[in-house]
């Protein structure tokens, strides 16, 4: 079964470019876990939220806003879809994701097929 594991990172909290991460030995080693057990279908880690632009519709007007529509002391900072064999291996990987051992979280979501 499909999962999305929502890398989220708290507002404020450490920000990490893509070229870090690869040089992180707690990401790296997490990242070749994952992909050397064949469970990476793929991901993206995303820019800040401040960078986000959020579209909302309202009748016939469409409406942008920058950054999230939400105030909240988390945003999502990537994704990751795997494939595994049900939730309590998909929590199971989340429960060793660096994001979530850093002190922000992993929301696991199964994807519909």
């Amino acid at each position: 079964m499909k999962y999305a594991l929502l890398i989220c990172t708290p507002v404020g909290g450490e920000e990490l470019a893509p070229e870090e991460i690869a040089r992180d030995p707690r990401f790296t080693s997490y990242i070749d876990e994952v992909r050397d057990r064949g469970l990476m279908r793929g991901g993206a880690r995303l820019r800040p939220s401040t960078d986000a632009t959020t579209v909302r519709v309202q009748g016939d007007e469409v409406l942008l806003s920058d950054g999230p529509f939400v105030e909240s002391k988390e945003y999502v900072a990537g994704i990751d879809i795997v494939e595994v064999a049900d939730l309590d291996e998909a929590i199971s990987l989340a429960a060793r994701h660096p994001a979530a051992l850093g002190g922000g979280s992993v929301e696991v979501r199964p994807v519909w097929e």
